[in-house]
Formats: structure tokens, sequence, C-alpha cells
């Protein structure tokens, strides 16, 4: 049985290296890239707060596909370039934007949806994947999130 979640009070640098941690040891030594996905979004899911959709977009054939995640129903195909996760796959930079209606080409997939988080998952320098957090909240990510999920994106660089 697992249970990473951290306590409620515990300080976000704290949370994000139990994080790290938690996500190291479900990934160790694990060769099959979805089923570590599907490990990492419901840690996610479980680990942070005001979330209404927590997964990945995998780099398919030139553009961002669903891959495992936890919320409601959302796009499938991503062209590189539109949406949040599209720009952050066609620039291989991290996208913190806290009004999703005020980003140009935003894609809603969840009309609840008003801040997002996507972070690229970049080996060899290439982006293979990204992590995609949506919240309901606006304004709901900082600098400790994105840093945090940076470190998350780099320890998953070779295990998906």
């Amino acid at each position: 049985m697992y249970d990473f979640r951290p306590a409620p009070d515990c300080p976000k640098p704290e949370a994000y290296r139990q994080l790290i941690d938690a996500a190291s040891a479900l990934t160790d030594g694990e060769p099959d890239a979805v089923a570590n996905m599907a490990n990492i979004a419901a840690l996610l899911w479980d680990f942070l707060p005001d979330l209404n959709w927590a997964g990945f977009y995998r780099m398919v054939g030139g553009e961002l596909v669903l891959g495992p995640f936890c919320g409601r129903p959302a796009c499938i195909r991503i062209p590189p370039g539109k949406g949040v996760c599209g720009v952050a796959a066609s620039e291989g930079l991290t996208q913190l934007v806290e009004d999703v209606h005020a980003f140009p080409g935003h894609i809603a997939c969840d009309s609840v949806t008003n801040s997002e988080l996507v972070v690229p998952i970049i080996r060899n320098d290439v982006v293979v994947a990204v992590i995609d957090l949506d919240s309901p909240k606006p304004a709901r990510f900082d600098e400790e999130d994105q840093a945090g999920i940076e470190a998350l994106a780099a320890l998953l660089a070779n295990r998906i």
C-alpha cells in the first residue's frame, strides 16, 4: 500500500521534496512509460490541492496526444504552438499561467479551469511530453510550484 500524501500544513518546498521522493520510489526500475505516467498523475492528484486536472500529454508524431491523467475528460490532440500545452511543447519552456482566459489561443478543454502550469519533459534536447496541471482557482500556481514540477520533469525524463 502506498500513502505518500504530505501533511496539510507541510511547507510547499518540503511537499515538493516529498513528491519527488515518492515519484522516484514509484518509477525506479519500472520500464513502462504509461505505468509510470499513470502513477505520477495519481500522485500529483493526491499531493496538490485545488486541481481539476493533473496529467500528461505525450509527443507523438509531431503533436501532443493525451496521456494518463486524473480529472475530467480532456482534449485528445494538441498541435504544437496551440494552447498552453502546445506552447510549452513547441518552445520547450514552462508555462505558468495565472489566468488562462487571457492566454492567447487558450484551448478550453474544461470550462472551470482558470489557471494552468505546464512543464515540458525533455530528453536529449527533445520534448517527449508535458506535465499539465489545471486549477479552477485563479493564480493557483507560483514559482515554488514551477520549481517543484520542473524537478519532477527532470526526474521523469528517462523514466517515461
